[in-house]
């Protein structure tokens, strides 16, 4: 009798999830209801921040914020192409010229020395990206910002619970900074997003902008700017007020998880597993994922793995090389780091229960699909 399949990833889902959402849809009130708001004071907070402001994903969130920068048509922003598409594509909404500029072999970030070295007389900002959970160098990043006069854009979408280099959770630091809660990552709320607002201005023109460019205080049907519908429904938020209440829990599990990995993976022959911390430098775990040896056949190895009953997913592309970046002039071989990472990498099973016979399993069958 073959293994039952393991999950790719899963939330982690309980009662109290069950029972705010149903405290919704008893009130009648889905959206823009007091469920929205609670769920954005008990994410600040938890980050410790003075506010935050939820948004229908993390995409739409990074739109907010090019738009809150002022980026616009002319402007380039610099940032890696190993990344989530969304990071660019939030760009290319406003008009922005995408500047790629290669990432750190090890951390897989991009580095902010690489960053000013691409920097141009049409440069308008900078948009720094936790790459599966590992923190920037934020602090080198704002140096930058300041001293060139640069907008900021923190994309936290894959490292909430993250630690930089000098102690502070990721988004934390004062800059916009981004997150996002779908299904497969450290929380959930489905599908969601939050943006870390610098005052309170900000926050206003945010909350304005998610709800079609309704001011708080107007009527209904009164808007006096454009704005767009990304809002987060009550529903949503409720799933999100439970998991904040156990995200300390959540994040210590996939802390667990990935030491599990580390240590029977540890052993094979060729594989890269995931920068480990240093320093104050604290990872938050959304994915695990490892570095195959050069030569490998990974859409090979992802088949095998599948055909043992674990699945492998090929993570993440670099998007320089997607047909809608076309058109600055990318091709294959500019960025030979991110190149090199993305036909290497593959995503392994990856949750907060991960048991060491699953652990031990998947390095198994990994081990043996190695071997050709």
């Amino acid at each position: 009798m073959s293994p039952e399949p393991l999950p790719l990833a899963k939330p982690v889902i309980g009662a109290e999830e069950e029972e705010l959402v149903l405290e919704v849809l008893r009130s009648g009130q889905l959206s823009l209801g007091p469920m929205g708001r609670r769920f954005e004071e008990v994410f600040a907070a938890w980050l410790g921040v003075d506010d935050a402001v939820s948004m229908s994903s993390g995409t739409t969130a990074l739109h907010l914020g090019v738009r809150a920068l002022g980026w616009g048509p002319g402007d380039e922003v610099v940032l890696s192409p190993f990344t989530f598409v969304a990071s660019a594509n939030c760009l290319l909404y406003e008009g922005v010229k995408p500047v790629f500029a290669d990432i750190d072999p090890v951390t897989l970030n991009l580095e902010p020395a690489t960053a000013e070295a691409a920097i141009s007389a049409d440069t308008a900002g900078l948009l720094p990206i936790d790459i599966f959970g590992y923190p920037s160098d934020m602090a080198g990043f704002e140096r930058i910002a300041a001293e060139r006069g640069l907008g900021l854009l923190e994309d936290s979408a894959q490292a909430l619970g993250a630690i930089d280099g000098e102690g502070r959770k990721a988004g934390s630091r004062g800059n916009l900074a981004v997150f996002a809660f779908y299904a497969n990552k450290q929380m959930t709320t489905g599908e969601g997003g939050m943006i870390i607002p610098r005052d309170a201005a900000e926050a206003e023109r945010l909350r304005s902008e998610r709800n079609q460019g309704r001011a708080v205080d107007m009527d209904w049907l009164d808007h006096d700017r454009l704005g767009f519908n990304y809002r987060l429904s009550d529903v949503a938020a409720a799933i999100g007020v439970a998991q904040v209440a156990k995200l300390d829990r959540i994040l210590a599990d996939r802390a667990a998880a990935a030491a599990l990995y580390a240590e029977h993976l540890g052993g094979i022959e060729g594989i890269e597993l995931p920068a480990p911390d240093t320093g104050q430098t604290r990872r938050s775990w959304f994915v695990y994922p490892v570095r195959l040896p050069e030569g490998s056949d990974r859409d090979g190895i992802i088949g095998k793995l599948a055909g043992s009953g674990i699945p492998a997913k090929a993570y993440l592309p670099a998007i320089h090389l997607f047909p809608q970046f076309e058109q600055f002039g990318y091709g294959q071989g500019d960025f030979p780091v991110a190149e090199g990472v993305a036909a290497r990498s593959m995503a392994l099973p990856f949750y907060g229960d991960l048991s060491e016979a699953d652990a031990s399993r998947v390095a198994n069958a990994l081990e043996e699909a190695l071997k050709g």
